[in-house]
């Protein structure tokens, strides 16, 4: 059996799995869903969102990029997002990013790797804004680990940035951003302790009058 074969085998005993437990569980989760939480994380196959926090489906929505990304003209995480706080009413939204990401190791770079230089480049801009504390890292291991914690902090305050976040907020929707560290070695999250319900944190150049 080829490995494709194998992924239509691995859903039928999935499927029978789960209908052993609840004859009804599939005709439940096709009635709608109401996740509390949506997950901006990175594309890496080795973070799947709902197996790490052990989340069953119809409980997380997920949108996942190279390095986890919040970027201001992604119209596919912007549209994610807005759908994800206007029509599923999510009370979190948790930017997970992990160590050892690839596309963070890419962006400490200089070289050319093609087409994914144009979204490195956001990455490099949060290098280059925090180049002082990760400059004075001697230990190159230690550096890539902060990058990667950094740029999860500050795609938590750019997603603060949005209007479709700071609009929520100021409808008074309980809506809270995270932001979080996967550890491949260990599989247990970091909570970085950036967590923002509000847009007093932000610099008042980005908060919007609706």
């Amino acid at each position: 059996m080829t490995f494709y074969d194998k992924l239509i085998e691995n859903n039928k005993n999935w499927v029978q799995n789960k209908l052993n437990i609840d004859a009804d569980y599939f005709k439940k989760l096709a009635e709608g869903q109401s996740p509390p939480v949506l997950w901006i994380g990175c594309a890496d196959s080795r973070v799947p969102a709902n197996q790490i926090i052990g989340a069953q489906p119809g409980e997380v929505f997920v949108q996942r990029n190279i390095a986890n990304m919040v970027i201001h003209t992604d119209m596919n995480m912007l549209s994610v997002l807005d759908y994800a706080v206007n029509a599923l009413k999510v009370k979190h939204v948790i930017v997970c990013g992990h160590y050892g990401c690839g596309g963070v190791k890419a962006a400490m770079q200089n070289k050319s790797i093609g087409l994914i230089d144009n979204w490195l480049r956001h990455i490099k801009d949060v290098y280059r804004h925090h180049k002082a504390e990760l400059d004075a890292i001697e230990n190159e291991t230690e550096r890539f680990n902060r990058f990667v914690e950094l740029n999860v902090v500050e795609q938590v305050f750019d997603l603060a940035k949005t209007s479709i976040v700071q609009n929520a907020w100021k409808n008074n929707q309980d809506l809270q951003l995270h932001g979080w560290v996967y550890g491949l070695d260990s599989g247990l999250i970091k909570d970085l302790q950036v967590n923002i319900s509000n847009d007093s944190e932000l610099d008042k150049v980005y908060q919007l009058n609706f």
